[in-house]
This record gives structure tokens, C-alpha cells and sequence, in this order.
């Protein structure tokens, strides 16, 4: 907010009698003054004017001393030393990967995803089931046998005991095509899971810078609330002895309610990013020290990050096995045309089945050739489903790709702007603060107010702002920038925790015959 000037009033105003002329070499004898009366007159104008100056030095010192604490708060929060115990962006890095609910959920859901592969590979293997049966018959019979009558009547306790094994021997590749689909579904949900890692690592250094920045601005925001009160208390001091109007009062008072007014709105942003850092991180943010950039781990051009993200960007590997699986499926579904082979044996015991046999045992081995002729057109209508989905994930696949050309570019633009904006907000608080210290030395020579040395000193604090507010931009950039090309992960930050492994599940599980219990023991 601009304060326009008011010059000092630095000259001593004196009353002169009527009739004679106004200048400065009046004798003191025209003025009606003694000898001894103008020298207590210019010694108490001495005084005066050399209490005013030290009142001003004093006023400039104080605003200089909470000129120092604005700075020395942005310093602290954003630049300064990390404490032994403070939280790095790595560690809070590695709290998100291990504990993020969103995360670990996503990971179950992959490993629920293995399961389909031995479900597929079961039709490769045979099928067994047992039955047994029992129960009470009675029987009463007559009949002829050679001209006699025979008559038979009795009851008696049937029981049976049997086993059946049947296995597939073709049904149209379509076992095969199954398996095969399940390890390019595994895959792609493979991809799906590195999607949210990243997403959630990026979510992570964002939601750690968001709070460096907000609290630095908090800070800034309160030492900016000390000073102004601080000015309006000296503007009403000033007031009250007559240098100042009460307009001067009047704005101190508007830019008091301002700082407050952005104060609070600083602390509710706080509030809200702590919540957020809670949600993400899972922990509440304490001593966090200052964030650095990735670059070390970017590509070095653009051209290079567009190439590396066409084909590790984890949204584009996942589209292609989206592919494969839809590929498959048309496969699968035409496998339907074809003749079914199977082979099933049978052997079954069974005990008093009739009142004349006392035990009976049966045992057959069949083949049996099924071959579909018309199932009333479902078939065919499955398999052009089929391939027009394969139409669509190739389709998704340029569309994806073009998403992620966009999303390296983007990122990759932001990061240069971020690189521009840190240099350029340090020119301006160099400007800023060279600027402030030329009105503090005009202010001493009378020729500005408190209020002028006050709006130099809050654009050194907005300039201040601005470079916390470019250094946050800078570090979240080039994380984006790596994760836009696919290798935001623990591996390629070196984080310093144990990497899930989504292939030991699958690896326990695929040629899982029997057993209800998980790997875990669930």
C-alpha cells in the first residue's frame, strides 16, 4: 500500500510583532528579545532539534530491528541449517511409500490380480472329485424265468464309492490364450501400481514444500503484523505531538488490518496443508528441513525426457499391455469355433446295489469329442466385441501417448520457468534490500517518513516471499518432470527403504495347486 510523503517539519517557527519585517537577520533587539533571552532561545531550539533526532534515529532502529526479524524468519524456515532431528524430504519420501493407505491398498489389488493366472492355468490341469452314496432299497419281485415263477422279495443297504477323472485335451488354444492374458493382465496392473507410486511420492515432496512454503509465510506475515503495530504506535506518538495529521494515523491503522487480514489467511493455508501433509505422509509435520531439487537424476534435454517417458512412463506401458490382453481375449474368444477334446475316466465300487448282488465294481475310460456347430450366434457376436476393443486399447494407447508428450513438456517448461523465477526473485530481494537501505538513510536526512521506510521494507518481504514461494516451485518442477517421464520411484531416488517386490506374491501363487491360506498366512 503507498503512503504519500509528508516532508519534516525541520525548521523553528518563531512569532514576529506586528510592523516588523519577517526575515532571518532580524536583530534580536527588534524582536523585543534581550541578549540573555535569545540565548536560551537558541539553546532550548538546539535541544529540541536534537531530541527530535534521536527520537527518529531511535524510531528507524526499531523499524530496522524488526526489518531484521522478517528477514532472519525467512532465513530460518527456508534456508537455514537443518536440526539433527529435523525430517528430510527423503525421509517423508519413504513414510509415504511405506505407509500411504491408498498405496498399500493399491497393492493388494495386484495381488489379487496374480490370481488370475492359476486360475488360468488350471485348465491345463485334471479334474478329480470322489462321490460316495448310501442309503435302504426294498425289494419285492415276481417274475418268469423258464415257464416258473420266481419270487424275490428282500431289503438291502446299496452303497458306492467312486472316483472320476477328467482332463482337456484341446479346446482351441483357448487355455493357452487364458494364461497368456493373465500375465499381460498381472502386468498391466503392475503398471497400474507404479501409476500411483509415483503419483503418491509426487504427492509427497509437493505436500513437504507446500508446508516449508506456508509456514515461511506465516512467519513472515506475523514479523510483518510487528512491525506495522509498531508503526501505528509511533504514528499516534507523532500524532500526538503535532508532526503528523491524523491521515498518517488513518493509514497505519488500514495497513495494520491488512497484515492482519493476510495473517490469518496465512495460518488457515497452514492449517489446511497440515491436514493434507497428514493425509499423504502420514505424520505430523515437525521440523521439516529445506527441500532440494532432482535434477540429478533428468534427462538432460527435452528431447531425451520425451523419448525416456514414450517408453517408461508407467501410463504407456500399462496401455500396451491393455493391448495385448484385448489381443488375447479375440483369441480366446475365437478359440470357441473350435472341437473340444477331453478324456475322463471312472471307477466305482458299489455294495448290495440289489438283493442278488451282494458287490459290484465298475470301471470305464471314454474320449469324448465335442464339436460346436451353432450356439445361436453369441459366439460370433463375443468375438467382433472382442476385436473392437482391440480397436479401442490401440486407439487409447496414441491417446495415452500423446497425454504423456504432453505432461514431459509441461513439466519440462515449468522446470526451466521455476530455474528463471528463483533467479530473478533474488534479484529482486537484492534490489529490494538495497532500495530499503537507501530509504533508511533518506529517512535519517528528514527526507521520508517511517510509513515510506515501512512500504520499502514490505517489498523486500513480498520479494522475500516470492523466493520461497520460486524455490517451492523449482524443487516440486523437477519432481514432476520425473515422474512425467516414468521414473519417479524409491529405486531411482535411493531411498533408503525395503522395495515391494509385486513378483515374490506372484511367484508364490502361480503354480499354487491347493491350499486356501494366502503367503502371508491370511
Amino acid at each position: 500500500m503507498s503512503v504519500a510523503r509528508r516532508p519534516h517539519r525541520t525548521s523553528f517557527t518563531r512569532r514576529v510583532k506586528p510592523g516588523v519585517p519577517s526575515s532571518d537577520c532580524v536583530p534580536y533587539c527588534a524582536m523585543g528579545l534581550t541578549s540573555a533571552d535569545a540565548a536560551r532561545l537558541i539553546s532550548a531550539t538546539v535541544s529540541w532539534a536534537t531530541n527530535r533526532t534521536a527520537k527518529l534515529d531511535a524510531r528507524m532502529d526499531g523499524v530496522k530491528r524488526f526489518s531484521g526479524l522478517v528477514t532472519a524468519g525467512i532465513v530460518l524456515v527456508c534456508l537455514g541449517p537443518a536440526p539433527v532431528s529435523a525430517e528430510t524430504i527423503e525421509s517423508a519420501l519413504i513414510r509415504a511409500y511405506q505407509t500411504n493407505p491408498q498405496l498399500n491398498a493399491q497393492r493388494a489389488s495386484v495381488r489379487s490380480t496374480d490370481e488370475q493366472v492359476p486360475q488360468a492355468l488350471s485348465g491345463y490341469r485334471p479334474k478329480v472329485s470322489i462321490t460316495a452314496s448310501g442309503g435302504y432299497q426294498y425289494t419285492d419281485v415276481n417274475s418268469l424265468f423258464g415257464g416258473n415263477q420266481i419270487h424275490l422279495s428282500g431289503s438291502n443297504y446299496p452303497r458306492t464309492v467312486g472316483a472320476t477323472v477328467s482332463q482337456t485335451l484341446f479346446n482351441g488354444n483357448q487355455t493357452a490364450n487364458r494364461t497368456r492374458a493373465a500375465e499381460s493382465q498381472v502386468s498391466s496392473a503392475r503398471e497400474g501400481l507404479r501409476v500411483l507410486e509415483q503419483s503418491v511420492l509426487l504427492s509427497a515432496a509437493t505436500i513437504y514444500m507446500d508446508y516449508l512454503r506456508d509456514s515461511a509465510t506465516v512467519e513472515v506475515q506475523k514479523s510483518n503484523v510487528r512491525v506495522l503495530e509498531q508503526t501505528l504506535k509511533q504514528t499516534n506518538d507523532r500524532f500526538n505531538v503535532g508532526e503528523v495529521t491524523r491521515t498518517d494515523v488513518a493509514q497505519s491503522q488500514a495497513q495494520l488490518a491488512a497484515g492482519n487480514t493476510q495473517l490469518l489467511t496465512a495460518e488457515s493455508n497452514l492449517t489446511t496443508t497440515r491436514a493434507n501433509y497428514r493425509r499423504i505422509i502420514g505424520s505430523e509435520p515437525t521440523g521439516l528441513a529445506p527441500g532440494s531439487p532432482v535434477d540429478r537424476f533428468l534427462p538432460a534435454t527435452l528431447a531425451q525426457a520425451v523419448d525416456l517417458g514414450l517408453t517408461e512412463n508407467p501410463n504407456v506401458t500399462a496401455a500396451m499391455f491393455g493391448i495385448d490382453v484385448s489381443y488375447l481375449n479375440v483369441k480366446i474368444n475365437e478359440g470357441a469355433l473350435f472341437p473340444t477334446v477331453s478324456l475322463q475316466a471312472n471307477a466305482q465300487q458299489g455294495y448290495e446295489q440289489s438283493i442278488t448282488s451282494p458287490r459290484q465294481f465298475v470301471a470305464s475310460a471314454i474320449a469324448q469329442v465335442s464339436v460346436p456347430i451353432f450356439q445361436g450366434g453369441a459366439e460370433y457376436a463375443l468375438i467382433r466385441q472382442s476385436k473392437e476393443s482391440l480397436s479401442q486399447q490401440r486407439l487409447n494407447l496414441e491417446q495415452v501417448r500423446d497425454q504423456a508428450r504432453a505432461s514431459i513438456v509441461q513439466a519440462w517448461g515449468q522446470l526451466q520457468a521455476g530455474r528463471a523465477q528463483v533467479a530473478s526473485a533474488q534479484s529482486q530481494v537484492k534490489a529490494s534490500e538495497i532500495a530499503l537501505n537507501g530509504v533508511r538513510e533518506e529517512a535519517r536526512a528528514g527526507q521520508r517518513t517511517t510509513l515510506d521506510v515501512l512500504n520499502a521494507q514490505q517489498a523486500l518481504v513480498n520479494a522475500r516471499v516470492s523466493l520461497v514461494t520460486a524455490q517451492h516451485d523449482r524443487v516440486v518442477a523437477s519432481y514432476a518432470v520425473l515422474s512425467a517421464v516414468g521414473r519417479l520411484a524409491p529405486q531411482v531416488l535411493g531411498l533408503k527403504t525395503d522395495i515391494y517386490d509385486p513378483s515374490v506374491h506372484y511367484q508364490q501363487v502361480r503354480d499354487s495347486w491347493v491350499g486356501v491360506r494366502t503367503p502371508d498366512g491370511r
